[in-house]
């Protein structure tokens, strides 16, 4: 220990005022076990990874308490990922309640997770970027994952701390060309090792039968149809050209590289090869703008009523273009919307709603929380941690996407409407806000394929530009949007708050948002469908390569073993019962949500209809003409709204049927898991969700355990037993945070004083006060 004293322990015991002052640095402790480390610990390469540069006589800091200890090792960058390689001993125990990462270890951060990186110099932190006139003594990383690492180069030598440091920003913070993404290279070196899991049954509507099996699955065969007008993206390709011939308008700095520039606009035209349009509008309307202004189907409900959603059509200032646009909107609004059968009610996302901004703005504040470089800096904003977390916004965006969905949800459950989502490019806030109708209305997509299948159809196919959005090739920082993180978010709130209604759990929603910056998944690192098929082959002068296999996220096998995939399923999940064909026979078919549904009446459609009313209103705002107001935020939206809201919560939950989020302000929560994971004061030792999780593991055994004794009197062999989250045993030894925090790396007391603590009384008084006063670990 240094010679400031520290407030500290456990038991209730009083920590003594310490009484030896150390002038060796913590680090210098470890010299004489440095050589031996670097010796024993090697750097393990995916297929087709590379070593770029590495760093000899790095420290890296852990924090315990307000002591600053470290383990010597190496520092490495490979074009995949950071790793640090230090003493196996230090880090944490090679236990099997560890939920390891085969893809990525506890000491690695793949370049795509670099969000920030910090130098110190002379104790004052600075942001680095580009290139150093002057290298730093201390460098600090911020991961998207919310990671901290901070590795001290003061005893590494001056040559290889210029090179693993500059390497370290080139490699995370230069513009990179979507070929040299490590996607590629990790394919093409492991093409005939590839080997999908035969047990992952996620639909990729990757072909016209996908969406066919969706329509039946839905009844929506009766009034929708799958199209095939895009197939070999007959449609994009005509933009490619058209692009191509606007190049010679691009200004000198765009000429320089016109195919990075020509790759980002082409982000916009994200139609699949197959989806699905309503029965009566002709394909070839599909090919007139390129797909912008047709009405997308998304899901049915067997009322008969749909979830759709449309492209704005293309800004032109040409009047006769304008009144092309115009009439072409009219054709397709008599197409969809013939009253009094068909009613449709639009929700323009792009001007009633979120704009991609605000959802910008509000993370950026809110990931600051959770980004903390040691437990001083913890404590020091605890005292006004809820204030903070009020201002960043993050929650009460949570709350307006559930309520937006909830709207939609009683459109089409109890007043039987179809729903148009309206958005620029139908790319952001339409496959969020669809996704989350969806999951609260069809029991299907709650189970971990259905979820699976739901992301595949609404987000990757439906063309959400992840390569943009997790700005995956560092091109251009304002169209960083972290709209699939909010989406998983607003999901977590639904299986927080009715937890038997899901087959999967938060820590595989976890574990989804990392895969996010893991690039040996196909999944999130393309903006379409078209530029993820058009990119699969290998260039070069062999002719006869074959087209890459690139690995999907579902094949979770990739990542981990199958004890530990047992934490990615929902135990408690309460399965639909099946019935027999005696009782099919006997009933009727009537879909479960019904059985949740409030008593409001269906409104009467209007006697002029919609198309007289309102298409001009909405041909106006699609073309760039904002109007204040739509229909869907008059008074009476908002009446019944709160009456199919409060009346659904009146009645018992039906984990098969309707599910609808309790959305007042202390039911939005911080998702923990995810946030705090990586701060060690933040941790609840033997206690939180997993202490209870435990107890009911051990009920169900205990039950299955007599069923199984049952059973062995009626059969002659014994039923196999089957497999549980066995890594969850001995609930006092783990975190709230578990399974991604151990008890190696908890610091249960405050750092006392800090300037939060100041007005409570000064260091003598504070240490005389009972733990139960001090103990501020349940976050």
């Amino acid at each position: 220990m240094l010679g400031k004293g520290v407030v500290g322990g456990g038991g209730g015991t009083k920590a003594p005022k310490p009484s030896f002052v150390s002038y060796v640095r913590p680090e210098e402790i470890h010299t004489n076990e440095k050589e031996v480390t670097e010796k024993e610990v090697t750097l393990h390469l995916l297929p087709g990874e590379q070593l770029l540069c590495e760093a000899s006589t790095v420290l890296k800091y852990v924090q315990e308490d307000s002591c600053q200890h470290g383990v010597y090792g190496r520092l490495v960058c490979t074009d995949f990922k950071i790793a640090f390689l230090g003493d196996d001993e230090s880090a944490l125990d090679n236990d099997e309640t560890q939920f390891k990462n085969k893809v990525i270890g506890e000491n690695d951060i793949t370049l795509h997770c670099v969000d920030q990186i910090y130098g110190v110099f002379d104790e004052k932190k600075k942001t680095l970027f580009g290139q150093l006139k002057k290298y730093p003594e201390k460098l600090i990383i911020h991961c998207k994952d919310l990671r901290v690492f901070q590795f001290c180069l003061r005893y590494t030598k001056e040559e290889e701390v210029k090179r693993i440091v500059s390497g370290i920003i080139h490699h995370t913070q230069a513009p990179k060309l979507l070929k040299r993404l490590f996607l590629f290279s990790y394919a093409t070196a492991a093409q005939n090792n590839t080997v999908t899991d035969p047990k992952n049954h996620t639909v990729m509507f990757d072909t016209l039968k996908d969406w066919c099996w969706e329509l039946e699955r839905t009844k929506g065969n009766m009034k929708y149809k799958a199209v095939s007008v895009n197939e070999g993206y007959k449609v994009c390709e005509s933009i490619t050209q058209w692009l191509a011939s606007k190049r010679s308008s691009i200004n000198r700095r765009k000429k320089e590289k016109p195919h990075l520039y020509l790759e980002g606009d082409l982000r916009q035209f994200g139609l699949p090869a197959y989806f699905v349009v309503p029965t009566p509008l002709p394909e070839e309307n599909v090919q007139r703008f390129q797909g912008h202004g047709i009405p997308i189907w998304c899901w049915s409900c067997h009322n008969g009523s749909a979830l759709l959603k449309m492209s704005a059509l293309p800004k032109e200032q040409d009047d006769g273009i304008l009144q092309i646009q115009k009439s072409f909107l009219d054709g397709i609004y008599k197409t969809i919307h013939r009253p009094p059968y068909e009613v449709v009610k639009t929700e323009d996302l792009s001007s009633n709603f979120l704009s991609l901004q605000e959802i910008q703005t509000a993370y950026s504040k809110f990931k600051q929380l959770f980004l903390i470089d040691n437990s001083t800096e913890f404590w020091d904003t605890d005292i006004k941690w809820f204030s903070l977390l009020e201002s960043s916004s993050w929650l009460d965006i949570i709350r307006r996407c559930l309520k937006k969905a909830i709207e939609i949800t009683e459109c089409m459950e109890a007043q039987n409407m179809n729903v148009l989502l309206l958005e620029e490019n139908a790319s952001d806030l339409c496959c969020l806000i669809s996704s989350l109708v969806q999951l609260m209305m069809d029991p299907h997509c709650r189970t971990r394929i259905g979820f699976q299948s739901l992301i595949q159809k609404e987000w990757v196919m439906g063309g959400h530009c992840f390569l943009d959005r997790c700005n995956h090739l560092r091109q251009n920082d304002k169209e960083e949007v972290p709209v699939f993180l909010l989406f998983l978010d607003c999901v977590w709130q639904l299986v927080h708050q009715h937890p038997p209604a899901f087959e999967f759990t938060e820590t595989y929603l976890t574990v989804l948002s990392d895969s996010l910056y893991i690039p040996i998944f196909s999944t999130f690192f393309f903006n379409s469908p078209h530029q993820k098929d058009t990119n699969m082959g290998r260039e070069g002068q062999d002719t006869q390569s074959k087209p890459l296999n690139l690995l999907t996220v579902w094949d979770w096998s990739v990542q981990f073993e199958p004890k530990a995939q047992t934490l990615l399923k929902n135990p408690l999940y309460v399965e639909k019962p099946k019935l027999d064909k005696g009782q099919r026979k006997g009933m009727r078919f009537k879909h479960q949500r019904q059985l949740s549904l409030p008593l409001t009446q269906s409104k009467s459609s209007p006697k002029r209809g919609f198309f007289r009313e309102e298409t001009d209103h909405l041909i106006k705002n699609l073309l760039g003409k904002r109007i204040s107001k739509l229909i869907n935020s008059s008074d009476e939206l908002q009446d019944n709204f709160r009456e199919f809201y409060d009346s659904w919560h009146s009645k018992s939950t039906d984990y098969h049927g309707l599910l609808l989020p309790h959305i007042e302000g202390p039911e939005i929560k911080v998702w923990a898991q995810r946030y705090l994971r990586w701060i060690p004061e933040a941790q609840i030792l033997g206690g939180g969700q997993v202490a209870t999780m435990s107890k009911l593991l051990e009920m169900m055994e205990e039950v299955q355990s007599l069923q199984e004794k049952i059973d062995e009197r009626h059969h002659s062999q014994q039923a196999p037993q089957a497999e549980g989250p066995c890594l969850l045993r001995n609930s006092a030894r783990l975190s709230s945070l578990f399974p991604f925090a151990l008890l190696q790396r908890h610091s249960s007391k405050p750092v006392l004083p800090t300037s939060g603590w100041k007005a409570l009384g000064d260091e003598d008084d504070l240490a005389k006060r009972e733990d139960e006063f001090v103990d501020l670990g349940d976050v």
